[in-house]
């Protein structure tokens, strides 16, 4: 396990908590002050507080008809209509119903968004654990699902094969995390909820709630959980490679009108090696777009 020896400070995404600059050491992390969420699995660590000072500012959000034809219509012999039951009628008109998957939060493919809450709101997960990778966090704040550590883990190494350094900013976030990370950027904001709702996901609609996303940072600190992060050696190599080890980029920049949130080149969200190829190789920007389910612009 590494440590930064360095300090941080960061601005969290979406998701960050609000709390005072954390000094990493080559030591165990101290944890911090127990929250209200159910005890976790992963040793003895308890989710606390994130470094989350100035947030960067929100993004700006910014087939041929067919000829008619010109052949003389030729009569067709007419029948007599058969009737449908109107049972039939009813049931071709209905909507294909959702895979039980995309609402299940404990499925790799959950869909969270700003209309799509988890069910329950309070959700947490199970099977925490810390990967053994580079933080720029206290421990319990880089807590992931097992799968999804196991990942991150190969992930970066592959990076670092390839002389790229990656850190993990921030993992798992409980629901009152979420409650005082809100109710931060309101205030941050002069009380302007919809400036906050851009770059902070209201407590129940956090994908870091479900212990399958993180933010990553570029192990020298360089653009950390700010908009120039894309265009880092970290940011680069992330967009060409996270998709071989089954993360997807959750918020795009332009996207903003399908996933609610302005462009956050850091946040990673693991659904599986075989959908992150699938929606690469089909150029589905969002998860949303890629399972056919409705943009989330706003609540």
């Amino acid at each position: 396990m590494w440590v930064t020896t360095a300090v941080l400070l960061v601005a969290l995404s979406g998701c960050g908590t609000p709390a005072p600059t954390v000094e990493a050491t080559t030591t165990a992390a101290q944890t911090a002050p127990a929250t209200t969420a159910p005890p976790s699995p992963a040793a003895t660590l308890t989710p606390g507080t994130i470094p989350a000072p100035a947030q960067r500012a929100p993004e700006p959000a910014d087939s041929p008809a067919a000829a008619p034809s010109t052949a003389a219509p030729q009569a067709v012999p007419t029948a007599s209509p058969t009737a449908v039951p109107s049972a039939a009628r009813s049931s071709a008109a209905a909507p294909r119903p959702e895979p039980a998957e995309y609402s299940d939060p404990s499925s790799l493919t959950v869909v969270v968004n700003k209309r799509r809450p988890l069910n329950p709101v309070d959700y947490f997960p199970s099977g925490l654990v810390l990967p053994s990778v580079p933080l720029a966090v206290q421990e319990p704040n880089a807590l992931l699902r097992g799968e999804t550590a196991a990942a991150v883990e190969d992930l970066f190494e592959a990076a670092a094969n390839d002389g790229v350094g990656l850190t993990l900013v921030s993992g798992y976030r409980s629901y009152q995390d979420q409650v005082s990370t809100y109710a931060h950027w309101v205030a941050q904001n002069g009380g302007n909820t919809d400036a906050a709702d851009r770059i902070s996901a209201r407590a129940g609609f956090s994908e870091h709630q479900t212990g399958l996303a993180f933010d990553v940072g570029q192990s020298d600190g360089a653009c950390t959980l700010a908009p120039c992060f894309a265009d880092t050696a970290a940011g680069q190599w992330m967009a060409a490679n996270a998709h071989r080890f089954g993360f997807i980029l959750r918020y795009p920049a332009g996207a903003e009108a399908v996933t609610g949130f302005s462009g956050e080149a850091w946040h990673y969200r693991y659904v599986g090696v075989d959908v992150a190829e699938a929606m690469r190789n089909d150029g589905a920007a969002t998860l949303e777009e890629y399972f056919g389910l409705p943009a989330a612009p706003g609540y």
